[in-house]
């Protein structure tokens, strides 16, 4: 992938693609006339689809096959969830466990951001082993890098909005309908940032709770350009249209602010042996000291977290339901709801608007789309996750499994 020579395109309106060196020379490249897309309305709430506020998406949801019991998994945050959509495996499988790790050669905490975050394999890269042709429109700069270069083609996102780190969905939109206009990938992977980025605003006056609802509203009208297209251009009845959120989203107060780390530091046995990432939602702690102590600390560390206020949970990060590895630390603390994490000091996360914890797990989650494959006006009872979406891709696409299987399961 690393060794893969690109080249750059400039389509309508000064949008910049980045494609594989070769794949425009021989046209649109693509394969059969099966074409899936998958939009994730990063930070969307399921009971904020609606008739009134989201008539775009409601009428998506509610015309084909939908999963009111959908999920996030435990932990996970931005990056995470979306290595999870395309690559169909857990954290400790995909090497991404949470936004942010404490990384032990470093000796400092980092974002995930470099594509070599990423060490499983995903489905973009399945298809395009396959002769299939692949694009990502990812808003947000983060995203965009952990992606890298392994679709055939993807947008260079612009412009940033500072601070956010995130372009707008009306240029991200912008960017869907060329690349499907001019480059016509059989899968796209979308990420469409405002609703998240208003949701981690103040949340408790009025005016920010309107821009929230103004935020929704443009994505739902992004989202009608997008299938308005499909259908003038005879694309939707080829095709699956995979909806669904990374996570949905919570909100603190000013006064629900949860710090480990001066608790840590006021234990005997634990000062200056303990490191955190804070996401948020969730506290990784990682042990620092002599390993023969190991297990001893994570109980210690266990017990001063679950004495804190505000701290649903604190868990040892082997224990298997939350299917993670190494780089999520040693004990992994849940906030609970109205709550937030801010580590190393209060100062440090001032975002009232908040993810990664179990208030934050229900998703919406629904498949669109004219393609035969899709039912229609059907609801599951089946708990669906963001695992499912490669698993769902590769079947429609009839690309079959990685070595070891999909975690997750295919949802048509």
């Amino acid at each position: 992938m690393s060794t893969t020579r690109r080249t750059f395109l400039v389509a309508g309106g000064g949008l910049v693609f980045s494609t594989i060196a070769g794949a425009a020379a021989a046209g649109s490249g693509a394969r059969g006339r099966k074409r899936a897309y998958v939009i994730v309305v990063d930070g969307c709430r399921p009971d904020e689809i609606t008739a009134e506020l989201t008539p775009q998406l409601h009428a998506l949801r509610d015309g084909g096959l939908h999963f009111p019991r959908a999920s996030s998994m435990p932990v996970m945050e931005t990056i995470p969830n979306h290595v999870m959509m395309m690559s169909g495996v857990r954290p400790d499988r995909s090497g991404v466990p949470a936004n942010t790790v404490y990384d032990r050669s470093l000796g400092a905490t980092r974002t995930l951001e470099k594509a070599s975050d990423i060490r499983s394999g995903t489905v973009i890269e399945r298809l395009n082993r396959h002769g299939f042709t692949t694009g990502t429109v990812l808003s947000k700069t983060y995203l965009y890098g952990v992606f890298g270069a392994r679709a055939t083609h993807r947008w260079e996102p612009g412009p940033i909005v500072p601070v956010s780190g995130h372009a707008p969905d009306q240029f991200t939109m912008d960017a869907v309908l060329a690349m499907v206009d001019e480059l016509d990938p059989n899968l796209v992977f979308v990420n469409l940032g405002d609703i998240d980025r208003f949701g981690h605003a103040d949340f408790s006056g009025t005016s920010v709770r309107a821009q929230r609802r103004l935020a929704l509203a443009d994505t739902d009208n992004q989202v009608q350009r997008f299938v308005d297209m499909l259908r003038s251009t005879g694309r939707w009845k080829h095709s699956v249209v995979v909806v669904l959120a990374d996570h949905s989203m919570d909100w603190s107060t000013p006064d629900a602010i949860i710090t480990l780390q001066g608790p840590m530091d006021a234990d005997p046995m634990l000062a200056g042996r303990v490191q955190i990432a804070c996401n948020g939602g969730a506290d990784l702690l990682y042990w620092t000291g002599p390993a023969a102590d190991r297990a001893a600390a994570i109980e210690r560390i266990r017990a001063v977290a679950n004495g804190v206020e505000g701290v649903l949970a604190a868990h040892a990060r082997t224990e298997p339901w939350l299917r993670l590895g190494p780089e999520a630390g040693d004990v992994v603390a849940f906030c609970k709801q109205g709550w937030r994490f801010s580590d190393p000091d209060p100062s440090a996360n001032p975002i009232p608007g908040n993810h990664g914890h179990p208030a934050t797990r229900q998703i919406p989650f629904f498949l669109a789309g004219g393609h035969p494959d899709v039912p229609r006006r059907k609801a599951s009872a089946a708990h669906a996750r963001t695992v499912d979406v490669a698993p769902t891709i590769a079947k429609f696409f009839g690309v079959g499994r990685p070595r070891g299987g999909w975690d997750g399961r295919a949802r048509l």
